[in-house]
């Protein structure tokens, strides 16, 4: 059985994830020689502050949006959610893949 943890300490560790996912995705991004508004304008997004929230760790990557984003950033589709898991939910994360 895993140990409690507290709300407070998973909210800062869950806070930690979601900017390492951020810098993960913003050197995909850049890698891709996307700008922010190159990328949400390829996803459809009306803002590309949307980009700059996640990337800053603010937000996360909707479910309907991995898998174009991952083509757009030249990541497969599994291999990008995958990735995003990690970050996102760590627990499912490690059931799954036992890593």
């Amino acid at each position: 059985m895993a140990s409690p943890i507290h709300h407070a300490q998973a909210t800062e560790e869950a806070k930690r994830l979601r900017k390492e996912a951020g810098a993960w995705l913003k050197d995909l991004r850049k890698s891709a020689g996307l700008s922010q508004l190159d990328l949400a304008t390829r996803l459809g997004l009306k803002y590309y502050t949307f980009i700059s929230q996640i990337e800053n760790g603010i937000g996360r990557v909707p479910s309907n949006l991995m898998e174009p984003w991952a083509g757009l950033v030249g990541v497969t589709p599994a291999d990008f959610a995958k990735r995003l898991l990690s970050f996102y939910d760590p627990q499912t994360y490690r059931l799954l893949f036992d890593e």
